[in-house]
């Protein structure tokens, strides 16, 4: 066998069905073992930043390990976005990185560049491969590092001559790697006992609990303890924007989303609360706005799988190091019930004065996400580009899985979302799946386009067209004196037919009407398609927190 025969066949061990790549000189042994390999199916994208989106996809839409394969030099550097975005996130992602032969490594050579230096700050750990007889070790190592503790990307630099060498599956080292089950013993260790006796008081003490709930909560699959924890305890919940879904969203103890663009009631409810129980979730600046005003009148109990995030950004009164799902359902056993009627009430009366009227009959982008969301049942994977459109969809869309939701939190990527609801969709073929993306976004990876259409994958894209770029724009009107710098994208561009351009089909739609028409089309033809939605350029993004301001302060709720 070759070391990419070798290579393919670890992979396969390791469970691994779906590649998402793009061929080059440097992994070409690795596309030459792929031709007679029957088990293993390839997804050849457009670009490798979409490959590596796509990977991300398909991770955060089955719960398995991402797989994405570059060539070496600006294949691998294509990759950095992606791989930056998952990191971010807490994905788990595999990177097969080619790279030049080990006897041209460190000569400038043609297509030659230090990936694992390059990615350093970005991955959870790097290998460079320079032994045949470590691949099946390397690849399991890889795998077992990704998904691991708090998940997230691995490299892999591949040498061409390594993967072109001979040798056997018998020749292979296997002896376990000592270092990395102590990493992963180590991520998951933690003495919780008089933690959760003293958070159980603190519980039973409180009088105005909130849970806060983060995209923890999701990967470690620990929802249906949250809704125990917080129906036992009688708490209102409010999700960041990773964690939604990972609340029931017609709970009556459901807030809504927290921060700078969340629900007036979310941040109110924090900004009053007596006890605030973070879990799975990391303080980021987006959600808490002036950090040292956040949750200003409560103790803080922090529950995270890594410890490095205690403490970083907001001061924690208890902190619990360990797997969401396991600390929460220890801690539900220890509680006591608990009812909190007037504080209920007291967040019930922040709803009835700043729910927002919803406009009948205009063609707006809270009447999309509902539309579709009607249309779907809440049960569609919503994957999105990043801005406005982002936070129209986290806003207005019903979800009832907690796994239905694919955006860049941490990172903000736009270019995102159409990729990564294609490898979503491979991943999840029974899954209606939509990219809600906004016009300066989807020209980022609109190419991805021709991935959907090449490999029969029926995602469903729907681009807000407010000839701009809609959050740069808003931020510019709001806080800029309505100077608009180059945030103007011109008034001719059809995105509806630039999707059939590539032979996908595309809608157009300027009234309500023409939007359910156009949904129903694009959702009964099972081919991918682009919906262009015509909206107002001033649309805007309410309630905003402006930047600096505690989360109390918002803008856009009269």
């Amino acid at each position: 066998m070759t070391g990419a025969e070798v290579l393919l066949k670890a992979l396969e061990e390791v469970g691994v069905e779906v590649i998402f790549g793009f061929p080059g000189g440097a992994v070409l042994p690795i596309y030459d073992a792929l031709y007679n390999n029957g088990k293993i199916k390839h997804v050849r994208t457009v670009h490798e930043q979409g490959a590596a989106h796509a990977a991300d996809g398909y991770a955060r839409a089955t719960g398995r390990v991402g797989v994405v394969m570059s060539t070496s030099g600006p294949g691998a550097t294509n990759l950095v976005t992606g791989i930056a975005t998952a990191y971010m996130d807490s994905v788990p992602m595999v990177v097969l990185a080619g790279q030049v032969s080990t006897d041209l490594i460190g000569r400038d050579s043609f297509q030659e560049v230090d990936i694992c230096g390059i990615t350093l700050p970005i991955t959870k750990h790097s290998f460079m491969l320079r032994d045949k007889r470590e691949i099946v070790k390397t690849v399991k190592q890889a795998f077992h590092i990704a998904r691991s503790g708090r998940p997230g990307p691995v490299v892999i630099e591949l040498p061409k001559d390594v993967m072109a060498a001979s040798t056997s599956m018998e020749e292979q080292k296997l002896d376990p790697d000592l270092c990395f089950k102590a990493h992963s013993e180590r991520t998951n260790c933690c003495q919780w006992e008089e933690g959760l006796k003293e958070a159980a008081e603190l519980i039973r003490q409180a009088e105005r609990p909130v849970i806060y709930a983060g995209g923890g909560v999701k990967l470690s699959g620990a929802s249906s303890v949250l809704l125990e924890l917080a129906e036992k305890v009688h708490s209102p919940v409010a999700t960041t924007l990773m964690g939604i879904g990972c609340f029931p969203q017609g709970h009556e103890l459901y807030l809504g989303m927290l921060g700078m663009h969340g629900t007036p009631w979310a941040n109110l409810a924090v900004s009053e609360c007596d006890l605030l129980v973070a879990v799975g979730a990391r303080f980021d600046d987006r959600v808490t706005g002036k950090a040292d005003e956040f949750a200003r009148n409560a103790k803080i109990i922090h529950i995270d799988i890594d410890s490095a995030e205690i403490g970083k950004n907001v001061r924690a009164d208890l902190a619990l190091t360990g797997d969401a799902k396991e600390v929460l359902s220890r801690l539900v056993g220890m509680v006591l019930e608990k009812r909190h009627d007037d504080w209920l009430k007291r967040i019930k009366q922040f709803k009835e004065k700043y729910t927002a009227k919803d406009l009948k009959g205009r063609l707006t982008p809270r009447y999309v996400m509902e539309e579709i969301s009607r249309l779907t049942g809440g049960r569609a994977i919503i994957a999105t580009e990043v801005g406005q459109h982002q936070m129209w969809a986290a806003q207005y869309y019903k979800f009832e899985d907690s796994s239905n939701f694919i955006t860049s939190g941490g990172l903000g990527t736009m270019g995102f979302g159409l990729p990564a609801a294609i490898g979503a969709k491979i991943g999840r073929p029974d899954k209606i799946v939509f990219d809600i993306a906004g016009d300066g976004s989807f020209e980022m990876n609109c190419h991805e386009l021709l991935t959907a259409l090449r490999y029969d994958v029926p995602v469903i894209v729907v681009v807000f067209n407010n000839r701009s770029l809609g959050m740069v724009r808003q931020w510019q009107d709001m806080f800029y004196g309505g100077r608009f710098s180059h945030s103007s994208l011109g008034e001719g561009t059809d995105y509806s037919k630039i999707a059939q351009g590539f032979g996908v089909a595309g809608y157009r739609a300027e009234s309500c009407e023409e939007l359910r028409k156009a949904l129903k089309k694009a959702m009964d033809s099972e081919k991918p398609a682009v919906i262009e939605v015509l909206i107002d350029k001033d649309e805007k993004v309410l309630p905003i927190v402006p930047p600096g301001k505690p989360i109390y302060h918002m803008l856009g709720i009269d």
